[in-house]
């Protein structure tokens, strides 16, 4: 189990304080769903409809990027 959930609703990582999702979960995330990058899409995809009902002051390219453009 990571460190590194979010903590709502400033999004911020519980384990660095980073903008939540943090490189460290990104990479976690990415090992988690090595050879699924739609699931992982559909999960952040996910995360991103919640936060952006707490995030409404930040621009929604910059929300999708954050949470969903990282996925590759």
């Amino acid at each position: 189990m990571t460190t590194h959930g979010p903590v709502a609703p400033l999004w911020r990582c519980g384990g660095c304080d980073a903008p939540w999702p943090c490189p460290t979960r990104k990479r976690e995330l990415r090992a988690e769903f090595d050879g699924a990058p739609v699931s992982l899409a559909l999960y952040m995809g996910a995360y991103l409809v919640w936060a952006a009902e707490d995030l409404v002051w930040l621009p929604a390219g910059r929300l999708h990027q954050r949470f969903v453009g990282w996925v590759r």
